[in-house]
């Protein structure tokens, strides 16, 4: 690349994973965390986490991560699709704009950026190159979405070999499945893994989110209001791209309050479930298992995040009730959760799959899904009491 430097890397941008024990609460809603650690590596004065005392646990928003998954919506989020879809989990099925989370998340934190995305007759792959370099020179790490694994977010935080190499964090650098071929810069900063190193990158790479410049952003209470307006609209919309000629990664993809249903009712299709084929048991109990991770993670920072707009700073003092009413509805989402995983036995069981071939056990299940619909229509009334 010309006028650029052959390697560029930025030190110190904090990892990005599924969770894995530690001081950090759990982050595994992709594009959220990846927020929460470049405005960490900015060192953006406003955002801190309450667990971690060098990260201004006295900053405006205590917990940064609750707050950028309730200003995307993914607080609220829950996808089915028909059948058995392992990207239920993917937040930008939450609304039939699909960049709808990022729009939300970079006008709350006051940051302008630029989607790069490929198109036909034009060299990509060295307009990606440039931009990357051209953003890291100015110390602003990139968002790459796929670059490993699936497309969702990944950080970008440098790059070797005139671009021919990336460096950065991807959720998905250490599983088997995606990072055949992937090699790592040598650990620090405390981190047991350091950066990947993934080269023939571009043809993994869907699109680009670059960064801008930082732009005022609007005041707390509009910023909050707006995102209970989303948080509702997000649960109370059936399907997002409800039309017969949708997009395939959209059509027959139950959203919000129907999401639970839907999802109950797969639970009940008895043979989806045949106890003598392991392979299709881990397969629906994967997707099912996400779907409970979705909902208790979610949930949980979202009832953070409903905590934290019932301050009377941030909202009028008579929103207060209905606000924190949602919230509780939110954390008993969670406990549910909580009690699917138990009936299954427990959180991370490597042996759960095999419960699901019992009807009795799904059929408990199902009591408890439609127990969770109905604190999340609850919630949603609050909700939209509380803005009245």
């Amino acid at each position: 690349m010309n006028g650029y430097p052959d390697r560029v890397v930025l030190d110190g941008v904090p990892p990005v994973h599924f969770y894995r024990g530690g001081v950090r609460c759990p982050e595994d809603i992709v594009m959220p965390s990846i927020v929460r650690a470049v405005l960490e590596y900015m060192g953006e004065p406003d955002y801190g986490c309450k667990h971690c005392p060098t990260q201004n646990p006295a900053g405006t928003i205590p917990c940064a991560y609750a707050f950028l998954v309730g200003v995307s919506g993914a607080a609220s989020f829950l996808s089915w699709h028909e059948g058995w879809v392992d990207d239920n989990v993917e937040i930008h099925y939450m609304s039939a704009d699909a960049a709808a989370p990022e729009q939300r998340i970079f006008r709350a934190i006051g940051y302008e950026y630029e989607w790069v995305n490929k198109e036909p007759g034009r060299d990509d792959e060295m307009l990606f190159r440039e931009r990357i370099a051209e953003s890291i020179g100015r110390g602003m790490p990139v968002v790459g979405y796929g670059v490993i694994g699936p497309p969702e977010a990944s950080i970008i935080a440098g790059y070797d070999e005139g671009g021919g190499v990336l460096i950065g964090w991807s959720f998905f650098q250490d599983t088997p499945e995606f990072n055949a071929g992937v090699e790592f810069e040598p650990a620090g900063n405390g981190q047991t893994t350091g950066y990947f190193r993934k080269r023939d990158w571009f043809k993994d790479t869907d699109c680009l989110l670059v960064i801008g410049d930082k732009v005022d952003k609007p005041p707390l209470e509009e910023t909050y209001r707006a995102a209970l307006g989303w948080m509702l609209e997000v649960t109370r919309t059936e399907m997002v791209r409800a039309e017969p000629d949708a997009p395939e990664w959209y059509r027959e993809r139950h959203n919000g309050l129907a999401a639970y249903e839907a999802w109950a009712e797969h639970l009940l299709r008895d043979g989806a479930w045949p106890a003598d084929d392991e392979e299709t048991l881990r397969a629906h109990h994967r997707v099912h298992d996400a779907a409970v991770g979705t909902v208790a993670e979610a949930r949980w920072y979202g009832a953070q995040f409903l905590i934290q707009a019932s301050d009377p700073e941030i909202l009028p003092y008579r929103m207060a009730e209905d606000v924190l009413h949602a919230a509780a509805c939110y954390a008993g989402e969670h406990d549910l959760m909580w009690q699917l995983w138990d009936l299954a036995g427990g959180n991370g069981n490597p042996e759960a799959y095999r419960s699901m071939a019992d009807p009795a056990v799904r059929r408990q299940m199902v009591s408890i899904i439609r127990q969770a619909r109905d604190k999340d229509a609850q919630a949603a009334n609050h909700l939209e009491q509380a803005l009245l």
